[in-house]
């Protein structure tokens, strides 16, 4: 299951990735926020990566404006590595090397026809396994 949160600056998007997510069959829970007056992405972005975190959720997407605010705030759940992703190379990254559990998309920044595949790119690319990437997150880990 995806865990999904955005702020008003990301809420459209947001709207269209759940509707990607449903036509991919993928199950997703959608933490907020509800519509596209102003509110506080941090809200939505902490619920979103705590459900991650917890193991509720199996990975998650956040969205604001830029994707950096929401970003940082999932990065402070312990557990939670939430990487900003603006294009297909760094999703597949992260994901390879990182083995990220959230991704950020910034609303304002990509179109959707590029944020639908960096969240394609994001969902289906497996973590390599490989000992020095294992070591590098374990290593982020203990700080």
């Amino acid at each position: 299951m995806i865990a999904i949160g955005s702020d008003h600056g990301g809420f459209d998007l947001k709207e269209k990735v759940i509707r990607h997510l449903e036509e991919r069959g993928i199950a997703y829970k959608d933490f907020g926020c509800p519509d596209k007056s102003s509110c506080d992405y941090p809200i939505f972005g902490q619920a979103a990566a705590k459900a991650v975190a917890s193991g509720e959720c199996d990975r998650g997407i956040v969205i604001c404006t830029t994707g950096i605010g929401i970003s940082i705030c999932a990065n402070k759940v312990q557990g939670i590595r939430c990487a900003l992703c603006h294009d297909v190379f760094s999703a597949r990254m992260t994901r390879l090397h990182n083995d990220a559990n959230m991704l950020a998309l910034g609303g304002g920044i990509v179109g959707d026809m590029l944020a639908m595949e960096i969240v394609d790119t994001f969902l289906d690319t497996e973590f390599s396994g490989e000992e020095k990437h294992v070591r590098r997150i374990s290593l982020l880990e203990d700080r």
